[in-house]
């Protein structure tokens, strides 16, 4: 079977389930790029809780994890099947940490179907998710990433889906398409780390600019289950497309082990946030 590639994507505001740009298009022709996988784990920013948990139900619920937005995003679904069998050998694979299985209480957030809704518009593809474990290390997220790698040859597609860089206190709604110069600054060095030595990618909190590139370590975590798997493969990512939203977002996404395809669009570059709302009070 031929190895499956895997990727990080920058998912910003949950509208781009709905809208059309830049980003969400370089998604579709990921997702038409890709072999077909047996089924999609993705480690999502917005499963952070205090275990190490993967979703095993055979019917994943489409959660609505956020508020403020229009009512068609919380009318979206995204009924893709569940893999418990997948799930087991997430589970087996990751031993010694240990691994609990979700059988009632996540689903699928917004994390995953606002970025596999474009990939996979279908919903035809199983999906699982892995949490993030809020008390783990970044070498242990890394360390935890490189043991997931026997996926990759079963034809499991791993994904990691946050932001590079997401400081929502920071957002500025005139610079939709802008990033501040430390969100810039931060980018290239996670960049130039993805693309050379993802092993080194938990050294970044020594960069001047990580405390206000991340403020919390939720989004930035699942790059590192990226980071992992390219250690594990020896190899470098690639820039799948990057970019900035409201000054303090980085849209920037990583494929690995798949040369990342071109798409093009005029359309504005960011998923659109309701007007005169604080972020905080939106959690995208």
């Amino acid at each position: 079977m031929t190895t499956m590639p895997a990727a990080f994507v920058g998912h910003g505001s949950p509208m781009n389930a709905l809208e059309s740009n830049r980003y969400t298009e370089s998604w579709r022709a990921l997702g038409a790029a890709l072999p077909r996988p047996r089924a999609v784990l993705v480690v999502s920013a917005h499963w952070y809780i205090g275990a190490t948990a993967v979703t095993a139900m055979p019917r994943p619920r489409t959660i609505h994890d956020f508020f403020g937005f229009a009512g068609d995003l919380f009318a979206f679904d995204y009924p893709a099947p569940g893999a418990p069998e997948v799930a087991a050998e997430v589970e087996e694979i990751a031993k010694p940490t240990w691994v609990g299985q979700d059988v009632d209480s996540w689903g699928i957030d917004h994390g995953t179907w606002s970025v596999l809704a474009h990939m996979f518009p279908e919903a035809d593809v199983p999906v699982v998710q892995l949490s993030i474990d809020a008390g783990k290390s970044f070498d242990q997220h890394l360390e935890l990433g490189a043991r997931l790698a026997p996926l990759r040859e079963s034809g499991v597609l791993v994904v990691g889906s946050g932001n590079v860089v997401h400081n929502l206190g920071g957002m500025d709604p005139r610079r939709r398409d802008e990033g501040f110069d430390w969100a810039q600054r931060f980018d290239d060095a996670a960049r130039a780390t993805m693309t050379g030595s993802p092993d080194a990618l938990p050294g970044i909190t020594g960069s001047r600019d990580f405390d206000l590139a991340v403020p919390t370590p939720d989004h930035f975590i699942p790059l590192l289950y990226l980071a992992g798997l390219g250690a594990a493969s020896g190899s470098g990512t690639d820039v799948l497309v990057d970019g900035y939203a409201y000054g303090s977002l980085s849209m920037t996404a990583y494929t690995l082990g798949l040369d990342a395809p071109v798409a093009t669009s005029d359309a504005p570059g960011a998923g659109s946030v309701p007007p005169g709302r604080p972020p905080e009070a939106m959690n995208i």
